[in-house]
């Protein structure tokens, strides 16, 4: 049988994930709000690590939205180059950059709303920047937070923003942050997507999944 969604079993999945993983944040280095908004362009369907790589370099040759909007596209392409899907994200990274210069002065907002009229920008990617640059509460829904929210009964739903409001019922505001980066960690170390380490998980006994694999 199923185990019930109840605010008791939310708040008990909470308090081990808090044991668990009690000092997390982001993995990607970033000094200001337009490195991790540019960092995190660049994290799409690639390893935070080899970001980081990249971006100790690039961050020393381009500092602010105005050299990001105004370097080569080529130049750009090849200095990400190693993230994958390089077109496509130095486009990304210029069109946003260029409309953070024409509508907020070359400032990354600090709001829902205006993260995501940028180019390139979703809710995933405002929520990171809201969360970790701002602190702002939000809950950010990558790949291991869909996947580790279905396994252990949070949501049954697909549509990342839909889970996110289906978390946002769920979780106290006070803990968005907090969660949003000890699932990341969690999907990362344990609740991978192949080869998940059930017997090792904390969350096993609340956790469907984990009990039909053990």
């Amino acid at each position: 049988m199923a185990y019930k969604l109840t605010k008791e079993r939310t708040r008990k999945i909470i308090e081990i994930l808090k044991r668990t993983y009690p000092d997390v944040k982001t993995a990607l280095h970033a000094r200001n709000p337009l490195e991790l908004l540019i960092s995190t362009i660049l994290s799409a369907q690639c390893t935070d690590e080899r970001v980081n790589q990249v971006t100790a370099t690039l961050f020393k040759q381009l500092r602010t939205a105005k050299d990001f909007a105004g370097v080569p596209l080529s130049r750009l392409e090849e200095m990400i180059r190693p993230t994958g899907y390089y077109r496509n994200k130095a486009k990304s990274i210029k069109a946003c950059c260029q409309a953070l210069l024409e509508r907020h002065d070359g400032r990354v907002p600090d709001n829902m709303e205006a993260l995501v009229q940028l180019p390139g920008i979703g809710r995933k990617t405002a929520n990171v920047i809201l969360g970790s640059a701002f602190g702002i509460p939000g809950i950010v829904v990558d790949t291991h937070v869909k996947r580790v929210s279905q396994r252990i009964g949070l949501t049954k739903e697909n549509d990342p923003v839909k889970i996110e409001f289906d978390l946002m019922t769920l979780i106290p505001k006070k803990d968005w942050i907090d969660f949003s980066h000890q699932m990341i960690w969690h999907g990362r170390a344990l609740c991978t997507a192949r080869k998940p380490k059930c017997p090792e998980c904390p969350l096993r006994e609340r956790c469907d999944y984990g009990r039909k694999t053990i």
